[in-house]
């Protein structure tokens, strides 16, 4: 009767943990899962807690999701700090090798989200809708990156909650040209892991 008692206590609390939208993994660490809009990017330099804003830029979060899922920003870089302008990262490993990446997505910029301080907006080319992996976090008001400023803009898609020292901590560090980029740190400032909380 005891053990009938502790398996229907068992399976009550997996229900309670998969409806609150825990996952237990396999080495027994409980993570969010992906849906939800909190994530968590671990640097060599300390934690930085974004939230996502899926309302205003569903295609651009959708889109994020699927690299943290994959873990495709563990291991990468901030390999562009301009100082009080921005930190960007996503795309390349500390040996300068570019990511893998997923189709480019539609232009999300006219979403009524600006380029502001701790907003986490998309990286792309002067095409509007090439934005794919990188993205970067504004440490200024970055108002001619906003949509209708000089051109289309660059979505918006989320914003820092914690950790801005971190994000400020990584905006001094001094740059160079490597890897034939200009403003590539010169100690590497490493994206541990990106994960759902």
């Amino acid at each position: 009767m005891k053990m009938k008692t502790i398996i229907i206590s068992a399976i009550l609390i997996l229900v309670v943990l998969s409806i609150t939208g825990v996952v237990i993994n396999m080495t027994g660490n409980a993570t969010k899962d992906d849906t939800s809009n909190k994530v968590l990017i671990k640097t060599n330099k300390g934690d930085i807690v974004v939230e996502l804003y899926p309302d205003k830029a569903p295609i651009t979060v959708a889109n994020f999701k699927t690299y943290v899922k994959e873990g495709a920003y563990d291991g990468t870089v901030f390999h562009r700090v301009i100082p009080t302008f921005m930190i960007q990262g996503g795309g390349y490993t500390p040996a300068g090798i570019e990511k893998p990446t997923h189709s480019p997505i539609k232009l999300e910029s006219g979403n009524g989200l600006k380029n502001e301080i701790g907003t986490l907006a998309m990286a792309r080319t002067n095409v509007p809708d090439s934005a794919t992996n990188q993205f970067f976090i504004n440490t200024n008001d970055n108002v001619f990156l906003n949509k209708g400023s000089r051109d289309d803009g660059y979505a918006v898609f989320g914003k820092v909650t914690e950790g801005m020292n971190i994000v400020y901590s990584i905006e001094k560090t001094q740059t160079g040209i490597k890897y034939g980029a200009s403003d590539w740190p010169k100690t590497d400032i490493i994206i541990e892991k990106v994960e759902f909380i």
